[in-house]
C-alpha cells in the first residue's frame, strides 16, 4: 500500500505539471490523464502481487530450512560404548565358574552333590561332595565381587556419555535430533539397569550357593552322626588296660 500511495503522488505531481499553462500552440502535447493513472494504478497493483509473491518464496524457504533442521541427524552416538558395556556384563556372566546360569547343570548339582546323604554313600564320597560344595560357594562369591567390579568401571563410562547425551540434546537444531538424543538416553537407562540386574544375579547365586551349602553340610552331619552312633559300624566300646 506504501508503494501504491508513492505511485499515486506522482502521478498527481505529474498532472499538476502537465496542466500548467500552455507555452504555445506549436508544443501542444495531448495527454490522457485518466488512461495515466489507469496505468499507473496497474503498475502498482502487478508491483504488490510482486512483493507478495517474494514474500511468499521467503517463507517457504524458511519452512524448508526448519524442515531440513527437523530431519538432522545428530552428530553424537553413544551406541557403540554403551554396546560395548553390556558386551562386558554378559561376558563376565558367562564366565561364571562351576555352577553357573543354566537350568540343566543346576538340575544336575542338586541331584548328586546337594542330594541329601544317603547310606550308601561312602564316607570318602561325603567328604569329596563337602568340599566339591565349599568350592562352588567360593567361586560364587568370587564371580559375584567380579562382576560388582566390572559395574562398577562401568559408572565411568556412563557418566561420560550421559554429559555427552545431554549437551547433544541441548544443542539440538531440530525435532529427529532431540528425538535421538532422548532415545540414546533411554539406552542408556537400559545398559545401567542391565548392569544392576547382572549384579542383583550373581549376588543372589553367591547367596543361594552359600545356603545351599550349608542345608547340605547339615544334612551330611546327621547322616555321619547316625553312622557313628550306629552299632557295628560307629564307636565300639573295648576293655583297654593302662597304668601296667
Amino acid at each position: 500500500m506504501n508503494c501504491l500511495r508513492l505511485v499515486v503522488a506522482i502521478s498527481a505531481m505529474t498532472l499538476a505539471v502537465f496542466a500548467g499553462p500552455k507555452p504555445g500552440a506549436a508544443q501542444l502535447v495531448v495527454f490522457d490523464p485518466n488512461n495515466y493513472a489507469q496505468n499507473v494504478l496497474t503498475a502498482a497493483r502487478a508491483l504488490q502481487q510482486i512483493n507478495n509473491q517474494i514474500a511468499s518464496l521467503q517463507n517457504q524457504a524458511q519452512m524448508l530450512i526448519n524442515q531440513a533442521k527437523n530431519l538432522a541427524t545428530l552428530p553424537f552416538s553413544s551406541l557403540l560404548q554403551l554396546e560395548q558395556s553390556i558386551l562386558r556384563t554378559q561376558q563376565l556372566l558367562a564366565q561364571a565358574k562351576r555352577i553357573a546360569y543354566d537350568i540343566q547343570q543346576i538340575d544336575r548339582a542338586f541331584s548328586t552333590t546337594y542330594a541329601p546323604a544317603s547310606s550308601n554313600l561312602s564316607d570318602q564320597a561325603l567328604i569329596a561332595n563337602a568340599q566339591t560344595r565349599w568350592q562352588n560357594a567360593m567361586a560364587g562369591l568370587q564371580d559375584a565381587m567380579r562382576t560388582q567390579a566390572t559395574v562398577v568401571g562401568n559408572i565411568n563410562t556412563s557418566h561420560t556419555q550421559m554429559s555427552a547425551l545431554v549437551t547433544s540434546s541441548q544443542g539440538a537444531t531440530g525435532a529427529l535430533q532431540a528425538s535421538q538424543a532422548g532415545n540414546q538416553l533411554l539406552a542408556l537407562q537400559a545398559q545401567q539397569l542391565a548392569d544392576l540386574t547382572a549384579v542383583v544375579a550373581a549376588h543372589g547365586r553367591a547367596q543361594n550357593l552359600e545356603s545351599a551349602q550349608h542345608a547340605a553340610a547339615l544334612d551330611q552331619s546327621r547322616e555321619q552322626l547316625r553312622r557313628f552312633l550306629t552299632p557295628g559300624q560307629g564307636y565300639q566300646t573295648t576293655t583297654v588296660q593302662m597304668f601296667h
